[in-house]
């Protein structure tokens, strides 16, 4: 597994009250990431007509890194502590009756499945929505499971 771009990636902080993750037993629950980097959402608008399918599937990968750089942060760097993806569940800024949420969400899941193999398989829920903070295209969530 080739993680030497999530490496890169300092994770955004929270802009709430609340932790980038959770862990509970074996589970990790990863907080809702936006396609920023460095305190700028990359982009922004609604899928579909303000931004094309294609950068909404790019804007659900730059979720996905941002999503592992805080899986990284729970299992203190050890990749091998991760199991499995169980579950994403996406946010697709867009207009209805937009239904490529899928098409957008693969963004996420390609990458997890590139980087996990059979382990990256997960269930997922893709979820159209008329708004996102800072006017994000898209918002990713996650659980994985982990040795503890």
């Amino acid at each position: 597994m080739d993680t030497s771009v999530i490496d890169s990636i300092v994770l955004p902080k929270p802009v709430g009250n609340f932790l980038p993750y959770k862990i509970v037993g074996d589970m990790v629950y990863l907080s809702g990431q936006t396609c920023s980097r460095d305190g700028k959402v990359l982009f922004q608008g609604q899928v579909g007509s303000e931004i094309s399918i294609d950068e909404g599937y790019a804007a659900a990968r730059v979720c996905m890194e941002n999503l592992l750089a805080a899986l990284r942060m729970a299992v203190n760097g050890d990749w091998s502590r991760v199991i499995e993806c169980v579950r994403l569940t996406g946010y697709i800024n867009s207009e209805a009756p937009f239904a490529k949420t899928p098409a957008v969400m693969n963004g996420a899941s390609d990458l997890v499945v590139e980087l996990f193999g059979d382990a990256g398989r997960h269930a997922r829920s893709a979820v159209g929505v008329s708004a996102l903070p800072g006017n994000a295209a898209v918002e990713v969530e996650a659980i994985f499971r982990i040795k503890p």
